[in-house]
């Protein structure tokens, strides 16, 4: 896990203190009344807290030769024999007889295992790809010279781990009298690294400042990425909800409803969007929404408004809340729709460009209650006469024409700036 782990980054000291630590502790096994280890794989090298590597499963050759092999697959079952010495390849079965197992079997498995460290790959990583582990197995079986062996790339033996893979390649030798001891293996491993006491207890002080430099860098990094996320869920959150809104309900505070008592709001259609939606594809009609609100939603954002809701082609926005502005509110509106015009005379319907959009738009002042419905996927919504007065305006309205509504007229006389012409007697639908 640590060694397949890119986020942690291993310097040569650590390499090879990890190296020596394994050496150390085979040599004790080798010496012991054990003997040898019989089962040596890089898992079954764990670190401590301390950065120490330690050797586990040895010593439990009585138990395991009782064991029955569990069926886990021929693919598992050949490459827990990575690390098997070829000499005892032809009586493996997936697990090793305790009483095949050698010394010099255990340099061997030493030797993969240093692979391993070196490269922080898997053993025969390169050759996967094309061979099966059973293929490589039976490959290292056949003890053929030049040896079948994990290769090193041409890169790697350049770098400063040159030395170890010298190392490597005389514990994995065929001639298994030629291995090396463990004692020669630490001291070759002492003279690799330049007469530097290679203890971890020495160097475990240095190690461990590195280690917390790295989890600082591991840290600084998740950090920024979280922010970048929040960044993200926030921005996200703002085009759902106003930002006072949207800020109550990140801090776990309640946003009850609202009454305000002078809004001005906006509702647009397209004139004549039944007959372009029949002659449309699905994938037309999107497409031209997208490009519309897309430029709608630029306007938008250059006045004090909030665009409530799209539905269809029906675009509903507001201003004056939840931020109350005043009077200035009717005149943000009359404004944005002025430009919202400019901006459909130069739109074309990609797929009908003879044909012009033709947007009808409807304002109107008054009060209303707003509050946030729903919890799964929550929504700013508007209640009161002053939308659905908004919203007969519109429906009422002409083809390219703004209608606005005698309140919303008083507030812009008052604003000034504005001209408006007077429309007529115009029949529309109460209650």
């Amino acid at each position: 896990d640590l060694l397949g782990n890119d986020s942690i980054k291993l310097d040569w000291m650590f390499r090879q203190s990890f190296a020596n630590d394994i050496a150390t502790g085979m040599e004790a096994i080798h010496n012991s009344p054990i003997q040898a280890h019989g089962n040596l794989k890089s898992s079954n090298c764990l670190i401590d807290s301390r950065w120490a590597c330690k050797i586990t499963d040895y010593g439990l050759d009585l138990l395991r030769a009782n064991q029955t092999p569990k069926d886990i697959g021929e693919f598992a079952v050949y490459r827990n024999l990575f690390w098997t010495v070829p000499e005892l390849l032809p009586l493996a079965d997936g697990f090793k007889d305790h009483k095949n197992k050698t010394q010099a079997g255990d340099v061997y498995s030493y030797g993969i295992v240093l692979y391993e460290i070196i490269t922080r790959d898997e053993p025969y990583s390169t050759n996967t790809d094309t061979l099966s582990s059973k293929d490589v197995i039976e490959l290292v079986r056949k003890r053929q010279e030049p040896a079948f062996r994990p290769q090193f790339s041409k890169f790697m033996e350049e770098k400063s781990g040159h030395k170890m893979v010298q190392v490597t390649q005389d514990c994995w030798d065929n001639d298994a009298q030629k291995r090396p001891t463990f004692s020669a293996i630490k001291k070759k491993l002492k003279a690799n690294g330049m007469g530097k006491n290679l203890n971890i207890v020495d160097n475990m002080i240095t190690m461990m400042a590195k280690y917390t430099d790295q989890l600082e860098d591991i840290v600084e990094e998740r950090t920024k990425q979280l922010a970048e996320e929040k960044a993200k869920t926030d921005e996200l959150l703002y085009k759902m909800l106003p930002r006072p809104i949207a800020d109550e309900l990140k801090k776990g505070n309640p946003v009850s409803a609202e009454s305000f008592q002078s809004v001005t709001i906006f509702f647009s259609d397209i004139v004549g969007f039944t007959s372009v939606a029949a002659q449309s594809t699905p994938l037309q009609v999107v497409d031209l929404l997208n490009q519309l609100y897309t430029r709608f939603d630029k306007v938008v954002d250059e006045h004090d408004v909030y665009k409530v809701e799209t539905i269809g082609d029906a675009y509903m926005v507001v201003s004056g809340l939840p931020v109350r502005n005043g009077e200035r509110h009717a005149g943000e509106v009359a404004s944005m729709a002025l430009n919202l015009l400019s901006e459909v005379r130069d739109f074309q319907i990609p797929h009908i460009p003879s044909r012009k959009v033709q947007l009808r738009i409807g304002i109107h002042s008054g009060s209303c209650v707003a509050g946030v419905v729903g919890l799964k996927m929550p929504r700013y919504c508007l209640f009161g006469d002053t939308v659905n007065y908004a919203s007969r305006m519109e429906s009422s309205g002409l083809a390219l024409r703004i209608h606005v509504s005698p309140e919303c007229k008083e507030v812009l006389d008052r604003l000034g700036g504005y001209h408006l012409d007077e429309r007529g007697p115009v029949t529309m639908k109460v209650g």
